[in-house]
């Protein structure tokens, strides 16, 4: 039985949960919340250098791991190389799902939500230009939709009007036919982004690189020989354990049997 780790600043990597789990539920996870540091999407590449091995070193030191999934996009295009460099386990990275959307997209005119430092990052350009150099990409970047998903998941009231705002240079073009949610953050919101959408009669294709990472965890699963057990456990830590009720209801509802302190 594999034991395999999501991490992520917040809590955009239960959206990366749910796709793993639905297509390798018979494995153990550990959800990782470096939420006394969120948002890493505000930090400095600096911060995250520093930050993001630290985490894991202390995660490593406490549990054995099979696997790495990096659930978030601002830290994946900064750290991999450093984190597969120093740990002997495979990480598995968050790319933007540029290159589906490109390929889907009859109208070549795509959308990019992303947080402001994905959309900043050469990386993200660099996609681009592989992958949609015959696409026009409208970037938008959002810290606010992070903060969104963040109070759905932990119960509080939010102002779904506020994603309207956000989504109207998406809602302004009518040729853009595919969104990239390019943060794990906003997966988590689809139902809302789908409504704000649907008031202005628009309907893009949305993507995001969930189920890309669950298919690379079913390859290495296979390829290392991590065959699926009988009793899987679900265990989440937080860096910060002052955590609200309403969150711990849902980590329960995901399945989740034991929420954990992770000093670091």
């Amino acid at each position: 039985m594999a034991v395999i780790a999501i991490y992520d600043s917040g809590v955009g990597g239960l959206s990366v949960y749910q796709e793993v789990v639905a297509k390798c539920p018979e494995h153990d996870y550990i959800f990782v919340s470096d939420n006394q540091q969120f948002p890493y999407g505000l930090k400095s590449e600096a911060e995250l250098l520093t930050r993001v091995p630290a985490v894991v070193t202390r995660l490593d030191q406490r549990q054995r791991i099979d696997v790495l999934i990096m659930a978030c996009n601002t830290a994946s295009t900064i750290v991999l190389p450093t984190l597969r460099a120093t740990f002997d386990f495979p990480v598995i990275g968050v790319v933007p799902a540029i290159k589906p959307a490109a390929e889907f997209s009859t109208t070549k005119r795509i959308g990019l939500l992303a947080t402001p430092a994905t959309v900043a990052r050469p990386y993200t350009d660099r996609l681009i230009a592989e992958f949609a150099h015959d696409c026009h990409v409208l970037k938008i970047g959002s810290s606010d939709l992070v903060q969104l998903a963040e109070d759905k998941l932990f119960g509080r009231e939010f102002d779904e009007s506020i994603i309207g705002t956000i989504l109207k240079p998406i809602i302004a073009d009518a040729q853009i036919d595919c969104l990239v949610l390019a943060c794990t953050h906003f997966p988590l919101l689809e139902a809302e982004i789908r409504s704000q959408l649907k008031k202005h009669d628009r309907h893009p294709r949305l993507l995001d690189s969930g189920e890309a990472i669950a298919n690379r965890l079913v390859f290495l699963c296979q390829s290392f020989g991590l065959e699926p057990g009988e009793s899987a456990t679900r265990v989440a830590l937080m860096t910060d354990n002052n955590v609200e009720a309403g969150f711990v209801t849902q980590l329960e509802r995901m399945g989740f049997s034991e929420l954990q302190h992770l000093i670091v």
